[in-house]
């Protein structure tokens, strides 16, 4: 369920992606936050573009791998609580790392987030679908309903 790489430059050095070809394995934002702390670690908080651009090439490694890796995407550690004002103009400002992290750094894909009933946030990884507005639905940020399976 997911291969362990450390890097020695910051400030969490070892991370773990999981992907599940058989989308009967992928689960959702409480599941895969449990999955984390269960192995020792956190849903990931990404903090810098650095650290953005570094998961990004493993997704691409992970993709070059001939794994089969195809469009799905991943659950970070980015959700938002505070449901009654989640129709207003504060709701981008709501949301929070859940390893409790203050990082300012978002990534958000245009438009986005919509708020609403989407209160966990996934990093796209859609390479087969067609470009929206934003450009390709990789690796910027979407917030989803919580229950989805990623």
């Amino acid at each position: 369920s997911g291969q362990k790489v450390c890097y020695g430059a910051f400030k969490r050095s070892c991370y773990k992606l999981a992907y599940f070809q058989d989308l009967s394995r992928r689960v959702g934002f409480q599941e895969a936050r449990q999955a984390c702390e269960m192995d020792g670690g956190a849903l990931l908080s990404l903090e810098s573009e650095a650290e953005q651009q570094l998961i990004e090439s493993m997704l691409q490694n992970l993709t070059k791998s001939g794994s089969g890796i195809s469009d799905g995407d991943f659950w970070i550690g980015l959700w938002r609580s505070g449901d009654g004002l989640a129709t207003s103009s504060l709701c981008p400002d709501l949301y929070q790392w859940a390893d409790g992290s203050i990082s300012p750094f978002r990534n958000w894909y245009t438009d986005e987030p919509s708020c609403g009933s989407e209160a966990c946030v996934v990093m796209y990884h859609q390479p087969t679908a067609n470009p929206g507005l934003g450009g390709p639905y990789l690796y910027q940020w979407n917030d989803d309903r919580c229950n989805m399976k990623h």
